[in-house]
């Protein structure tokens, strides 16, 4: 599988785009959305899948854990679930930091 691209400048990819990207078919993306709850692509009118980058990062990590890390389906929901309450946690520590790191930068510009 390739690497997540970086320069992912749009806001929405087509499941095309998404399959070709990560090299993975169009049919398993739509059974992964079936599969995983975290993974649900906005439609257009035409009823057309539209990825946003989160979206795109998801495959990306269902992807490591079924195929890179042998996880189960249900193991990988599992491990998801996990990682989404820990990213919970660690948000508002992080907006701290963030903040702390402005006003350091703000006295640093200052001298």
């Amino acid at each position: 599988m390739a690497e997540l691209p970086s320069n992912l400048t749009k806001l929405y990819y087509s499941i095309g785009e998404v399959s070709e990207m990560l090299q993975l078919s169009n049919s398993l993306l739509r059974y992964w959305e079936g599969e995983f709850p975290e993974l649900k692509p906005r439609k257009n009118r035409k009823g057309d899948r539209q990825f946003t980058v989160k979206d795109i990062e998801t495959v990306y990590l269902i992807y490591e854990l079924l195929k890179e890390r042998g996880f189960t389906i249900d193991g990988a929901r599992k491990e998801i679930k996990a990682i989404n309450q820990r990213r919970k946690k660690i948000a508002p520590i992080e907006k701290k930091l963030k903040s702390i790191k402005k006003s350091l930068e703000k006295i640093r510009n200052q001298l």
